[in-house]
């Protein structure tokens, strides 16, 4: 499925819909809303010569939805097509269908995400910050590369299931002006000093041996006012994450963390770094591992912690490796039993390659094809590879894997180079603390924003 191996690549599970180029100006909202002294100017029919009749009557279907405003922000529109566009993605996320019962509560979440967006990219604008579109260009065409695919074939694959390119483009225009709106008036105005760096350094060093944890978290605000609702939204989330929902694509879509942007991921921590109530339940997970929802002053958090280490030991995991992947492709329509003889015999030829000099004839016996890739992080491979690679020696190859419809595969270790357990540079403890402090002052400025926002709803 195209969304979930764009968010494999670790990008735009998120690139979702914004609005279209209606405008109405802040005056006219006021206006609407009579908050503009009458004018003192005598009012002229300007439709007097069309001669109308008082009470018409109307021939044809309804207007379609994109005329349809269901938010003015700022005298910006966001339409109906807008939702029902992210909707369709969202429905891709999900295996190609919402449940029911799940859609207007999903409408109004996205239409928040869609408003703070529009908050975002006017504050951008109001800052001279200009988004250009070939910056967004490279980013679709980064996006579609991911997936095997042109920009074009995106676009007819995204319009075929009800969505379109324009969401992406105007999500990723988003992304961009947010980050670079972040960089001009938060970056500058954060200051880590050295002491503290120094402190942190010293703790690590202390703290050799001990874990640390890859966490991703989804955080929905919560006050008095919504704490039920954001409470109920949050035990959604987690419900459908148990069912096998995208950690990162719901973290994109939900989270009010300025970590939305890259699913969730808050990096390597300790459990120190972190809350009392999120570091006692952090210390009780393993990998693959998420949390059920958090109580925590201003919201609830969803934690998931995708990898552990321990720091400053030499971890196995961290190796980088020299890879040969064999892969094979079944005639289509083959079934599991005419598979299974190709399959044994592939096992068979694996367990005896000889090598990765192997690799090359036995792809040849079984008409396949070879991929050769370096520097591939163990880290980065499926759970049940690295539990294979971990027992393996240079020559060795892994058992088949795959499936009889979209081909089978097995991995040639050619190489592995052990990475040095060094604790973090102060370069680094600077940047993380500063990254903490900038993702606080985002969420901050971005509350502010909604706060003097002039927003009409229709």
């Amino acid at each position: 499925m195209v969304l979930k191996q764009i968010e494999a690549k670790g990008r735009p599970a998120r690139y979702i819909p914004l609005a279209i180029g209606l405008a109405m100006t802040a005056t006219a909202v006021l206006a609407a809303q009579g908050s503009l002294p009458p004018t003192a100017e005598p009012q002229v029919d300007s439709t007097a010569t069309l001669k109308l009749p008082e009470n018409p009557q109307v021939f044809g279907s309804a207007m379609p939805s994109v005329f349809k405003a269901t938010a003015i922000v700022n005298g910006e529109v966001i339409t109906q097509t807008d939702i029902d566009h992210r909707l369709a993605l969202l429905a891709i996320a999900n295996g190609g269908q919402i449940p029911a019962n799940e859609i207007d509560a999903l409408r109004q979440q996205v239409l928040r995400n869609l408003i703070d967006e529009t908050l975002q990219i006017q504050a951008a604008k109001s800052e001279e910050i200009e988004i250009k579109d070939a910056d967004v260009d490279k980013t679709v065409a980064r996006v579609a590369g991911n997936v095997k695919q042109t920009p074009d074939q995106m676009a007819s694959y995204l319009k075929s299931r009800g969505s379109s390119i324009r969401s992406i483009r105007r999500q990723i225009t988003g992304e961009i002006a947010w980050r670079r709106l972040q960089s001009k008036k938060i970056e500058s105005s954060v200051n880590v000093g050295d002491e503290e760096v120094q402190a942190v350094v010293k703790k690590l060093e202390a703290s050799k041996g001990t874990e640390e944890f890859r966490v991703g978290e989804i955080f929905l605000p919560a006050n008095t006012a919504n704490a039920q609702q954001a409470e109920t939204n949050a035990a959604k989330i987690f419900a459908a994450l148990q069912q096998g929902g995208s950690f990162v694509g719901y973290a994109r879509q939900y989270s009010e963390a300025s970590t939305a942007a890259v699913g969730g991921d808050l990096g390597w921590v300790r459990p120190e770094q972190l809350p009392d109530q999120l570091a006692t339940i952090i210390r009780t997970m393993r990998p693959g591992q998420v949390s059920q929802p958090i109580r925590l002053p201003g919201g609830y958090s969803i934690m998931a912690v995708q990898d552990v280490r321990k720091i400053g030991t030499a971890d196995p995991r961290s190796a980088l490796l020299t890879l040969k992947q064999i892969s094979i492709t079944l005639p289509k329509g083959t079934t599991a039993a005419q598979g299974q003889p190709i399959v044994a015999r592939f096992a068979q030829g694996a367990q005896t390659i000889g090598g990765c000099g192997g690799a090359d004839k036995l792809a040849a016996d079984l008409h396949g094809e070879v991929i050769e890739s370096d520097q591939v992080k163990m880290r980065d491979l499926p759970p049940a590879l690295q539990e294979m690679m971990l027992q393996m020696q240079v020559g060795q190859a892994t058992r088949p894997f795959g499936s009889i419809d979209e081909g089978i595969r097995v991995l040639v270790l050619c190489g592995r180079d052990e990475v040095d357990a060094t604790a973090p540079t102060f370069d680094q403890v600077y940047a993380q603390m500063n990254e903490e402090r900038v993702n606080l002052r985002a969420r901050r400025y971005l509350r502010d924003l909604r706060r003097d926002a002039v927003i009409d709803f229709r």
